[in-house]
């Protein structure tokens, strides 16, 4: 057989994980499959049912809670051709949608029909993250290696790891570094304004390019004196600078303070006799504080991490976002703006505008909602993998 194909293995999956499949979804539990008896780790597997009908084929994890994750209704004969080709067909969707940047996501796993695979585009560097067995075989990345470069020309590719996927992926470990070329740092710009990189540095891939939309939509109705809590290296705060007469940017990491503060230096020119400082500080206390001070403000983003990690967090979570959106709306002026985000995909939209209605309600706040909006273009919704869809950005005018 051609390298890459099925190779004879296959995973019997229960009529419950054969239904999940159908119904469009492309993950099957551990706790769904009924057979998968010698099937080597990362291996490309055909799928059937318990009564043996084909499904489809598949990525296996021998150790994830994710066993199978589907990767095409038909059989695969040859995955590194259709590596290649959804390697391309990625990189073709992003042309007629992104605008306005050099930054954005090129390949975002399942949405791109490549579970496990993310890669992010800063200018001239590619900074991919792989967070299955499969992804991490040597075919695979030889493949998608080669047509990234092939298709893009990039200075250098650089891998990102997450320790603790790799763990749970039972993965030897690696250390994030240079896969390709020499060149570690450059500049990228997001709807005009420049923001420096640092390839093996900060957060995700280096940065939250999935509030790249929702950056130049806070822009259009900021104004007044902003804060900005959790800003990170100062993606909504810089966007708000050239709109506000003052930025205030809060976050707890002092190195991600000190690149927001390169930042601004990068951008001079936009940033003329505009007030931007940087407070590190925790943003619970700070808010608390600067809520019974009578601190107030025209335009207010709350941009926080996930605060539910799985469903059981829930409830935790839900709190943690009310007690934030709550002192930021006692300390919004008449007229002012609130952006509220949320990254945790087990917080449904429902749920996170609920939670908003109630925060304004014990403020006794009335709110307009101007926009509910989600992660940029370049991170596609599949309708079908409701995993797919996890940010909400809410715009407010309170009164």
């Amino acid at each position: 057989m051609p390298a890459g194909s099925n190779q004879g293995f296959t995973v019997k999956v229960s009529p419950r994980g054969a239904s999940r499949l159908k119904d469009g979804h492309v993950w099957v539990y551990r706790s769904d499959i009924v057979a998968a008896d010698g099937v080597p780790p990362g291996s490309v597997v055909t799928v059937t049912d318990h009564r043996g009908q084909f499904l489809g084929s598949a990525l296996y994890s021998s150790s994830s809670q994710i066993a199978v994750r589907l990767i095409s209704h038909d059989a695969v004969a040859d995955l590194p051709a259709l590596l290649r080709q959804r390697v391309a067909d990625a990189i073709s969707y992003r042309q007629p949608i992104v605008h306005d940047t050099d930054a954005y996501r090129i390949i975002f796993s399942e949405a791109d029909f490549l579970p496990g695979l993310i890669v992010d585009r800063y200018n001239d560097i590619l900074s991919m993250q792989i967070l299955t067995q499969a992804m991490d075989t040597e075919i695979v990345r030889a493949t998608v290696m080669g047509e990234l470069t092939e298709r893009l020309q990039p200075g250098s590719i650089v891998e990102r790891v997450d320790p603790r996927v790799r763990q749970l992926e039972e993965l030897p470990p690696r250390i994030s570094g240079l896969l390709q070329g020499e060149k570690t740092s450059t500049l990228f710009s997001m709807n005009g304004v420049q923001f420096k990189f640092e390839a093996l540095e900060g957060q995700k891939t280096g940065a939250f390019l999935d509030q790249r939309e929702n950056y130049a939509a806070a822009a259009h109705y900021a104004h007044g004196e902003a804060l900005d809590v959790f800003c990170y290296q100062g993606g909504f705060a810089l966007h708000l600078a050239s709109r506000c007469s003052r930025v205030t940017g809060v976050d707890s990491s002092r190195p991600a303070l000190e690149v927001a503060d390169q930042n601004v230096a990068l951008n001079q020119t936009l940033f003329k006799d505009k007030e931007i400082e940087w407070i590190e500080a925790n943003a619970f206390d700070l808010l608390k504080d600067y809520s019974s001070s009578g601190q107030h403000y025209d335009t207010i983003i709350l941009d926080p991490p996930a605060f539910a990690k799985s469903k059981r967090d829930l409830d935790a979570a839900l709190r943690g976002y009310k007690e934030l959106n709550l002192r930021a709306l006692k300390m919004l002026r008449p007229g002012g703006i609130l952006v509220t985000c949320s990254c945790s995909y087990h917080v449904s939209s429902a749920e996170f505008l609920e939670m908003l209605a109630d925060a304004a309600r014990d403020a006794r706040r009335n709110l307009r909602l101007l926009e509910a909006r989600g992660q940029a273009k370049d991170h596609p919704i599949l309708l079908n993998i409701p995993e797919t869809a996890y940010l909400k950005c809410l715009i407010a005018c309170v009164t």
